[in-house]
């Protein structure tokens, strides 16, 4: 199923600043990873393609926690 994907900016946000609107759409655009997508779509995957790139970002994702998790660690012990 399709995810809804309804990105928008108003001025009032901005206090009508053209280009603040136009980096904050940005941002929202790659947060919902719409040009991502759209790319991924250009052309057919074959399904052990798709299934094999998607373990390999979960796994990048858990690396990337790890750390995460690592580095907050480091700070409590720091201030202790």
């Amino acid at each position: 199923m399709k995810k809804q994907c309804n990105v928008s900016v108003s001025s009032r946000e901005c206090r009508g600043n053209a280009e603040r609107m136009i980096r904050k759409f940005i941002k929202k655009v790659k947060k919902e990873r719409i040009i991502e997508e759209v790319k991924d779509r250009r052309r057919y995957k074959k399904p052990s393609v798709k299934k094999k790139e998607k373990r390999i970002k979960a796994q990048r994702a858990r690396i990337r926690q790890e750390l995460k998790r690592k580095r907050a660690k480091e700070r409590r012990n720091r201030k202790k």
